[in-house]
């Protein structure tokens, strides 16, 4: 299991409030996991949105972002048990992605160095240390380790879950276990629109919270949901443990290494985890409510509250335990 590790000679790891994220120029980074689908991604170019069980069309407001991306992923899941389960689950999925299409993206994402000086290679930079981390901790929790891919798009995809527009957001499809994302999220929504603060370890969060959804669903977590709104909701559990399993790993990220045991990060500090609680702050159930012009209705709640959110981020990264993250047998959220 991974903590805060120590400074050695390949990662000055104290943590300082004066500084963003750094990543280790010695790191070798391993592309193999992420593809970029660019313009369309499969769809000839259209805008796609993703059907709504019952309802229309992805709309795009921001009221109803997020409600999507979770009616997306739960209409796909099924079996497994809620919880932190001692003995695994059954993962949906296994689709190679490494089929599809490709835009050379990431080609040149070759070191440490390479991250620090470009957001795509920073992208890189970051899945290959939550692949460090949890293809360790998932057997510890009682699950094989399969890892998750991750594409980049730009307007339209295709998924193992069905088509999805940009409009969706960042989300998993456990068809294909796969992270989609359109990058232009973090400027044109997460900042715009819902009103956050922006920073270089935002999306480092996102990617992270996406990231639990996929251990959530090799743990056989994911397909027990059956309450999708409300503040107890399973839905809203299942998004806090996400949240806290990004936290857990944030704590454990100066741990994780490339695969000839070299570190990936050399720091993460005060000011990466203040933008990581301004993210989740700013894509609380509330404070999206509230800016899509309507009262705070908790009982339409899918992914929690403002504070709900950030609390449980800080329970993952204050602990650096995946055990502390059990909030489906949380008494109170």
């Amino acid at each position: 299991m991974y903590g805060a590790a120590a400074a050695d000679d390949d990662s000055a790891a104290d943590i300082r409030k004066d500084a963003p994220m750094r990543f280790n120029p010695k790191a070798r980074l391993d592309t193999s996991r992420v593809r970029d689908s660019g313009r369309g991604g499969g769809l000839g170019g259209g805008s796609a949105g993703i059907p709504i069980p019952g309802g229309t069309m992805a709309g795009g407001g921001i009221g109803t972002l997020i409600v999507i991306v979770l009616i997306f992923v739960l209409s796909q899941c099924m079996g497994g048990g809620v919880g932190l389960p001692t003995g695994g689950g059954q993962a949906q999925g296994g689709t190679d992605t490494s089929r599809m299409d490709d835009s050379e993206r990431y080609a040149n994402c070759k070191t440490g160095a390479d991250a620090e000086g470009d957001v795509d290679c920073a992208r890189i930079g970051v899945e290959n240390s939550l692949y460090s981390y949890w293809s360790q901790e998932t057997p510890e929790l009682g699950a094989e380790f399969t890892p998750a891919q991750m594409r980049t798009f730009s307007g339209a995809v295709s998924t193992g879950c069905g088509q999805a527009s940009s409009q969706v957001g960042p989300f998993y499809c456990p068809a294909d276990q796969t992270i989609y994302l359109d990058t232009t999220f973090f400027d044109d929504v997460l900042e715009s629109q819902l009103g956050g603060q922006g920073g270089e370890f935002v999306e480092p969060y996102v990617i992270g919270h996406e990231y639990g959804h996929h251990i959530q669903n090799l743990l056989g977590i994911m397909g027990q949901v059956r309450t999708q709104k409300g503040p107890e909701s399973d839905a809203v559990r299942l998004e806090l443990q996400a949240d806290c399993f990004a936290g857990v790993w944030t704590r454990a990220a100066t741990g994780t290494a490339d695969e000839s045991g070299v570190k990936i990060f050399a720091e993460v500090n005060e000011q990466d985890i203040t933008e990581a609680l301004d993210s989740a702050k700013a894509v609380g159930d509330d404070r999206i409510q509230q800016r899509s012009g309507g009262g705070v209705n908790p009982e339409g709640w899918t992914h929690g509250s403002s504070e709900q959110r950030m609390r449980w981020f800080n329970a993952g990264y204050e602990s650096g335990d995946p055990s502390a993250c059990d909030t489906f047998n949380a008494t109170e959220l």
